[in-house]
């Protein structure tokens, strides 16, 4: 696989690591804030605003520019959410940070995409879409956890430090390992994107990711308080239980690319 997958991947692990870290760091945020974990939930909610307001408007604002470009500037956004969140003051300046930090996140993936798949052969393509969101899956083995027992030891605000060097860290190998390209996308506008809402396959994927994502992250928004205040888990545990979920994602993300080459309809149902 060439090596621009990796610095993809390292994107993906940046953007996984500062939108799974919140669940892991709620009730410390919360303490600080002198907020309750259900108010500090909103910034779980902030950053999935800015992932759904982000994804449409900045792909048709960025569709006529050259995608390693798009790629770097989406990082350089991620970096700037980042940094500010650990320096924001109070609540509120919290979850504007938040929401800065997930615009990038959905047009990150959706450019990483179409990069990966031009990258490869035609056979490969599925898998090499799943490469790039190894780094997704292994931020919650690795990135979460780590990110999780940093913000417990020193703070949550180093925590977000660490997270834009690591946005730092994926310009760095764009830079340095994804080719220039020179062909851009036929620029279709917020219209042309949104067009593709009047294809009912398209909204049968939606409904299917909707109903997923909405069933996870219901659940593991609020993993910790569970853990601790009603599993009965040591906060020592969290960052141990943080990786098992990283884990089998991981897993199951290596195994779904491998499949969906072979049979995308039977990967689909099967998961």
């Amino acid at each position: 696989m060439p090596l621009a997958l990796l610095a993809l991947a390292v994107g993906a692990f940046g953007i996984g690591t500062t939108e799974f870290v919140m669940m892991g760091l709620l009730p410390d945020v919360a303490a600080d804030l002198g907020v309750s974990i259900p108010a500090a939930g909103h910034l779980v909610s902030a950053y999935a605003l800015g992932v759904v307001v982000g994804a449409p408007l900045l792909a048709a604002a960025t569709a006529r520019m050259p995608r390693r470009t798009v790629l770097i500037g989406l990082m350089a956004l991620f970096v700037a959410g980042n940094a500010l969140s650990a320096l924001a003051p109070d609540e509120h300046w919290l979850l504007a940070a938040r929401f800065l930090s997930g615009l990038p996140h959905g047009a990150f993936f959706g450019v990483g995409a179409v990069v990966a798949t031009g990258l490869v052969a035609p056979e490969r393509k599925a898998r090499s879409v799943s490469l790039m969101f190894l780094g997704l899956t292994v931020a919650n083995i690795a990135g979460v956890p780590v990110a999780t027992l940093l913000g417990q030891e020193f703070g949550w605000r180093v925590t977000f430090l660490g997270v834009s060097a690591i946005g730092l860290a994926a310009i760095g190998s764009l830079a340095a390992l994804l080719p220039h390209d020179h062909a851009t996308a036929p620029g279709t506008g917020l219209r042309g994107e949104l067009g593709a809402l009047r294809s009912l396959p398209v909204w049968l994927a939606l409904g299917t990711t909707v109903a997923g994502f909405a069933a996870l992250f219901s659940a593991y928004s609020y993993i910790t308080p569970m853990l601790t205040g009603s599993a009965g888990y040591a906060d020592s545990s969290v960052t141990l239980l943080l990786a098992l979920f990283g884990v089998g994602a991981t897993i199951g993300n290596l195994a779904g690319g491998r499949l969906a080459d072979h049979s995308m309809r039977g990967t689909l149902f099967g998961g």
